[in-house]
């Protein structure tokens, strides 16, 4: 949940449901993905009454997009420097993260790991979403080793202007914690024959 500000209920009527930000308008935007103002608690604050620390064992740096077919047309494919997810092999594209956390504080605590993305910026929405999280319970001064599985066509895609779902080539960043880790998305567009 985000503890927004007093001032942005006077610019969010119960009326409008739009998710995305229209500063023509003066609308603000709904949810921490569309909503770049100030916030009281930021999504994900407070979780817990100890603290913890992330350590990133293991994490690609690089991952090629392969595609289902060399078939397909590069207009309809590679429109923008992304793929469609439609035409990616999405079961080739699981990634597995693995992060140790460690219990800092002074009592034994329970931890929600949260896992954001944001893609390449340009014309895509530089907010960053969450693709995964997972609980774990740690006694004082511990640490565990965690796996969270991120699937590319599902968690690193995009929806763009048009209702399709893409695949960004470049770098994509993950956001754990206090820690940032870039991911760099290529695929063989060159290679797709018109």
């Amino acid at each position: 949940m985000t503890w927004y500000p007093h001032d942005y209920l006077a610019k969010v009527p119960m009326t409008n449901m739009g998710m995305r930000a229209d500063p023509s308008r003066g609308y603000p935007g709904r949810t921490y993905r569309f909503y770049k103002g100030p916030v009281v608690f930021p999504f994900g604050h407070g979780m817990s009454y100890t603290t913890f620390a992330h350590s990133l064992v293991q994490a690609p740096r690089e991952v090629s997009v392969p595609l289902a077919s060399l078939h397909v047309s590069r207009n309809t494919t590679g429109a923008s420097n992304a793929i469609r997810v439609s035409h990616a092999n999405c079961e080739a594209l699981a990634l597995g993260v693995h992060i140790d956390v460690k219990n800092t504080g002074d009592m034994d605590g329970t931890h929600t790991l949260l896992v954001f993305s944001s893609p390449p910026g340009g014309k895509w929405s530089t907010q960053k979403q969450l693709i995964g999280f997972e609980k774990v319970h740690l006694v004082t001064g511990s640490q565990k080793r965690v796996k969270i599985d991120i699937h590319v066509c599902k968690h690193l895609s995009v929806v763009d202007r048009f209702g399709i779902r893409r695949i960004p080539n470049g770098e994509h960043y993950l956001y754990i914690g206090d820690l940032k880790h870039s991911i760099s998305l290529q695929s063989n567009l060159e290679e797709i024959k018109s």
